[in-house]
């Protein structure tokens, strides 16, 4: 299938516990890599400093987070994401449309952060899915979040390779697709993620952002990997 959208762009995930380690992954990768994702490992240890580190470089943040409470509570974090300037952040599309509408009207007119729904976390397959009491597939329920999150004005999702093309033909070229689970071809250890691809696959697909986390992190030559996976998905 050929890739009708835009260059898809890769996030390095710093998946790390230190200020300090996050700050030498940035050095080394950027500016072969221009965004960053902060997570709730280096939020929780370094908060907004680790954004700020970030920016300092030069790169941009995608500020992962993840946001699911009552909307008024997501809608405050919002404005809080939108004052340091962040490029994506991201919200679970189960917190409701109320919740979604609520971040949708705290950014206001900006055009930055993106708003990304998380659908369903790359972790979870059919099984643990119909533990938690829903008895779709997750394919079935990813599209069901992802048409949701665009009728809340929402500007894209966060989904797994494999819920890729359904997403495109339910809510259009436009809607901003990202993409974790993305593991090296060579991999075979998934460890906790169970709906993966590679990078390659997910840009031939449409995705707009592919995340790569230990793949890079865990690399004897973190850029060496970064810039593999730049020109496997050009």
């Amino acid at each position: 299938m050929k890739n009708l959208h835009k260059q898809t762009k890769l996030i390095a995930a710093l998946d790390v516990d230190s200020l300090q380690k996050a700050e030498k992954l940035v050095d080394i990768l950027y500016p072969a890599v221009k965004i960053f994702k902060i997570g709730s490992q280096l939020f929780t240890q370094a908060g907004p400093e680790a954004v700020n580190m970030v920016q300092k470089k030069g790169a941009s943040v995608f500020l992962d987070l993840k946001f699911h409470d009552i909307p008024n509570t997501v809608a405050s974090a919002i404005k809080r994401a939108c004052a340091m300037r962040v490029l994506i952040v991201n919200l679970h599309a189960s917190g409701g449309a109320a919740m979604m509408k609520a971040a949708v009207k705290a950014r206001g007119k900006r055009r930055t952060p993106l708003l990304l729904a998380v659908t369903v976390l790359t972790s979870i397959n059919k099984k643990e899915l119909c533990a938690t009491g829903i008895s779709r597939t997750p394919l079935a329920q990813v599209k069901r979040l992802a048409v949701l999150a665009k009728s809340c004005g929402m500007d894209g999702v966060v989904c797994s390779g494999r819920e890729i093309d359904t997403i495109r033909k339910s809510c259009g070229k436009g809607f901003v697709v990202l993409t974790p689970g993305i593991r090296l071809a060579e991999d075979t250890a998934m460890q906790d993620q169970k709906r993966v691809m590679t990078p390659a696959i997910a840009a031939k697909k449409g995705s707009d952002y592919i995340v790569l986390g230990r793949p890079v992190i865990r690399a004897k030559n973190p850029l060496a990997v970064a810039e593999k996976i730049l020109q496997d998905i050009k």
